[in-house]
């Protein structure tokens, strides 16, 4: 069974698993889903680095687009490695994995709601020496924020600087576009966004 296939089934067990989980009463709001730690193994079995979160909607919105932006010393050079748009009802979840070789990142969206389970997989070809390089991974820093405009959701940052690295902040997240002075520091970023409509 091809490497593929195993991600998406355990993209969509850990769907059901999550939609078990009880969500936040506020509506219009997505939030960090804690793993078990059954859900935790799933994951690290199948991806390097994984996200999962949960949203919760009222009937105004109909749909989310999930994309990746690349950013390298602080500049936007790939606006769109990875884009899933996708139908959406009340409830549901957003699951991104990433998969890192010696010269590529596989990146894995996934998006469940009532309304079905949509997928993508888009590659980063350009990410060669990248297994030389510090990483440090960081997402939302709140129970849940308002999704009524778009979200960034998660940052994946890469440095050689032999130093040491910290996450991004709790204000990048709130307020990236004043806050890009924070990856510029940084080989290659990967940023993880939303848009709910």
């Amino acid at each position: 069974m091809s490497r593929i296939v195993i991600i998406i089934i355990l993209m969509m067990a850990i769907f059901s698993l999550s939609a078990c989980n009880t969500f936040n009463s506020n509506t219009n709001t997505i939030s960090t889903v804690e793993l078990t730690d059954r859900e935790n193994a799933i994951l690290t079995t199948s991806a390097d680095q994984s996200f999962v979160y949960d949203f919760n909607l009222d009937s105004d919105y109909k749909e989310v687009s999930v994309w990746i932006e690349k950013y390298e010393s602080g500049e936007l050079v790939n606006d769109r490695i990875s884009k899933i748009t996708s139908r959406v009802e009340d409830n549901g979840s957003i699951i991104m994995t990433s998969t890192k070789t010696d010269n590529q990142i596989a990146f894995n969206i996934g998006v469940n709601s009532d309304d079905g389970v949509s997928s993508i997989r888009g590659f980063d070809t350009n990410a060669e020496g990248f297994a030389n390089a510090s990483s440090v991974s960081s997402d939302i820093h709140e129970d849940s924020i308002s999704i009524e405009e778009g979200v960034v959701l998660a940052s994946h940052s890469y440095s050689y600087d032999e130093y040491g690295m910290r996450s991004l902040s709790a204000d990048f997240f709130k307020n990236p576009e004043d806050h890009l002075h924070e990856i510029e520091g940084y080989d290659v970023v990967y940023i993880l966004k939303a848009e709910f409509q």
